[in-house]
Parts: structure tokens; C-alpha cells; sequence
């Protein structure tokens, strides 16, 4: 009992005295303590607090421009976290009456995940190692589609920001899964997240341009709809009319050849896109650019 009290007041003084990476060691150290004593749930927290103290202090060197030798404190990060996640998950499924929810669903674990994933990324600019996070969170979220689609949702940015263009054209596909899952019809965040849904997909297979061999019916008809719909009709309930007539004449611009219209509908489709389609647009352009001369 004394050596967790000891071990957690020095991780605070070194706190305060902004040593994260030695008040990280305490942090752990006193977790072994909390183990040593069979107390899970204070082993997990105290973990918890060591991984965001490593965590803090590699952000510290990376802005002083000095890094962590091999990125020792993110590896220390990780391995606290999934430390923390693994003894709850092992709770959680203590917890659980027979026949309930399986251990991998345990919501303390997937939010440590994306907490961590979210300091790789926007903190620490390690793109590939926060969508290995992204990917376990929305492992862990298979009975929550919301919290999931949020994960995959990021996760997919990831995969455009590493230029990975059909791993993240897989995970908007799993994401559309998920929302077909979730039944019809698609209301409220359930909409916006399809409308992300479709037009990234559309995007990401212009620039992708698999052969029909290589493409499968799902996504064949993605294209189809942009391609054939001639009828005056709109078949996409979560897109306006003027978003679904732009991404026809994308789509006929595209398999055309023709850059002038392609230049032309740049400059129109601007003001419907995010940030991250506008990047895929540039890049759809420069491509298609790069392929006339």
C-alpha cells in the first residue's frame, strides 16, 4: 500500500516539475505496486497515466526539434495503453453474464485506442501508426455502428494521407456496410456520414481507374449510376441535384478524356467538397492531367 502512495506522489511532483518521462516510470511503478496488491482497475488507470506522460514527453523533444531515440517514449506509450487495455478487457469479460457481450467489445479499450491514435496523428504526425489504432477501435466498436463509423472514418483519413488510395477506398466500403447495416432510412449523422461515403468513393475510383476485371459489382454500380443516369432522375437520396449532376459530368469528364470540362468542373464542384476531397479532386486532376500529355 505505501509504495503506490510513494511511487504515484513522486509521478505528481515530477509532473509539476515537467518530467514526463520520469514521471511516466513512476506511473508505472506504482502500477506494479496496484498489481502486486491484485488491484486491476488501479494497475490499469496507473498505466494509463504513464502511457500519456511518455506520450507528452515525446511531444516536448519532437518540438525541440530532438525525438526520442527510435521513438522510445511512443513504443513506451503504446505498450502502456495496451497494457491498461488488456486488463480491462479482462474485467470487462469477468463482468459479463454468460452468453453476453465478448471481451473485444470493451468500450474503455476502444477509447484509449483512439485517444492514442488521435496523439500519433495530430501530435506526433505518425500517420501509419495511428491507423493501426483507428483499425483496433473500430475493432472494439462492432455493437456501437456510430462510434465505429467514427473510428473507420478516421482510420480512411488516414489511409488518403499516406496515399494509400485503395486501402482507404476499402474502408469507406466497410463504412458504407456498416451504415446498410444500420437499416433505412439513413437519418441525421447517419446521412452526412454516407454523403462523405459516396463522394470520396467516387473520387478515390476516378483516380484509381481499376480495370472492369479488377472491380467489383458494388463498386461497379457506383460509378454506374453517375454514368448511365440520363433520366432526369436523382438515385441518390443524400445528394442534391446539382452535387449528383457535377459528379455525372466528373465521372463521363473522366472516362472522356476531356481536361477542359475537367478543369471546368474543378472549379464548380469546389464549394460541395471537404478539405480532404478537395485534396483528391487536385489529385483526380493532376493525374488525368499528367495522363493526356
Amino acid at each position: 500500500m505505501w509504495c503506490v502512495y510513494y511511487a504515484g506522489k513522486l509521478a505528481l511532483q515530477c509532473e509539476r516539475e515537467e518530467l514526463p518521462q520520469y514521471a511516466g516510470l513512476c506511473w508505472v511503478a506504482a502500477a506494479r505496486c496496484e498489481s502486486s496488491l491484485g488491484n486491476g482497475s488501479g494497475e490499469a488507470w496507473d498505466v494509463v497515466r504513464a502511457g500519456r506522460q511518455f506520450l507528452t514527453a515525446e511531444i516536448s523533444a519532437k518540438d525541440l526539434g530532438c525525438p526520442s531515440p527510435g521513438g522510445e517514449h511512443v513504443q513506451a506509450a503504446i505498450s502502456s495503453f495496451s497494457h491498461a487495455a488488456s486488463r480491462w478487457q479482462h474485467q470487462h469479460t469477468q463482468d459479463q453474464p454468460l452468453g453476453g457481450t465478448h471481451q473485444s467489445q470493451c468500450p474503455l479499450a476502444a477509447g484509449l485506442a483512439l485517444e492514442l491514435g488521435q496523439a500519433l496523428r495530430v501530435d506526433l504526425d505518425r500517420i501509419a501508426e495511428a491507423a493501426a489504432q483507428y483499425r483496433h477501435a473500430a475493432d472494439l466498436q462492432q455493437n456501437s455502428p456510430l462510434e465505429q463509423l467514427n473510428s473507420l472514418g478516421l482510420l480512411a483519413t488516414c489511409k488518403i494521407e499516406l496515399g494509400d488510395y485503395d486501402g482507404a477506398l476499402s474502408v469507406f466500403n466497410e463504412m458504407v456496410s456498416v451504415l446498410e447495416y444500420a437499416g433505412k432510412p439513413l437519418l441525421g449523422v447517419y446521412c452526412d456520414i454516407m454523403h462523405r461515403c459516396e463522394i470520396t468513393r467516387v473520387l478515390l475510383l476516378l483516380i484509381l481507374q481499376p480495370t472492369a476485371q479488377r472491380l467489383p459489382p458494388n463498386l461497379a454500380q457506383v460509378l454506374e449510376k453517375y454514368a448511365w443516369g440520363e433520366d432526369g432522375s436523382v438515385p441518390v437520396s443524400f445528394l442534391t441535384e446539382d452535387q449528383f449532376l457535377l459528379l455525372q459530368s466528373l465521372v463521363m469528364a473522366c472516362q472522356s478524356h476531356d481536361m477542359e470540362s475537367l478543369c471546368n468542373l474543378e472549379a464548380e464542384l469546389w464549394c460541395h467538397l471537404t478539405s480532404e476531397q478537395k485534396d483528391l479532386l487536385r489529385t483526380l486532376v493532376r493525374k488525368m492531367s499528367n495522363g493526356t500529355k
